[in-house]
Parts: structure tokens; C-alpha cells; sequence
């Protein structure tokens, strides 16, 4: 008589491992460095915003100071595009008077 294979336990739908932190389980989804990433750009783009409103200036006005286009500004500022250099970030720090800063951990 042969014995039933059994199945490798798996996670129950809705399971919650209460000893894992969010970043544990982002990482092994494989979904951590661009969380991360876009987090990081998010930041940074509503700090260009709040400094823009401060010193009440337009969008038109930014893009000039920064010698690039209005296309471009709203790039930097959507954040559902990922695709900012840093060249950009550091000239739109530049245009509101603050540093672009960037170190590794």
C-alpha cells in the first residue's frame, strides 16, 4: 500500500507573519529598492514643491531657472515617473536655493 505524498505546507491566504517588518516582506517580493527608490523621489520632488510655493514661484518661472522646460519640471515633480537624474534634482535644488545632497549608507 503506498503512503499519500504530502503537500509542502504553504501560507494560508490572509496569513500575517507578524514577525516580519514591511520591508522584510518587500524584499522578498523583490519589490524593496524601487519602493524605496520611489519613496525617495517622492520626497524629494514635494520639497522642491514646498520650496516653489514659498518663494511663490511658477512652474514656468522654475523651468526657466532651471534652464530646461516646463515638460521636463513636470517630470521631475510626477511621481509615477521614476526617471530623474541627478543632474536634474541638483538643478532644481539649485533654482530654490537649497543643496542636493546624496551619500551612501
Amino acid at each position: 500500500m503506498k503512503k499519500a505524498k504530502r503537500k509542502p505546507a504553504t501560507r494560508k491566504k490572509g496569513f500575517v507573519d507578524r514577525s516580519e517588518t514591511f520591508d522584510d516582506f518587500l524584499a522578498r517580493d523583490g519589490l524593496l529598492a524601487e519602493t524605496e527608490d520611489a519613496a525617495i523621489k517622492d520626497v524629494i520632488a514635494d520639497q522642491i514643491r514646498v520650496a516653489m510655493d514659498k518663494q511663490g514661484l511658477t512652474k514656468t518661472e522654475m523651468a526657466a531657472r532651471m534652464k530646461t522646460s516646463r515638460r521636463q519640471l513636470d517630470r521631475l515633480l510626477d511621481p509615477d515617473n521614476p526617471s530623474v537624474t541627478l543632474s536634474t534634482l541638483r538643478r532644481a535644488a539649485n533654482a530654490v536655493g537649497r543643496n542636493l545632497r546624496v551619500e551612501l549608507e
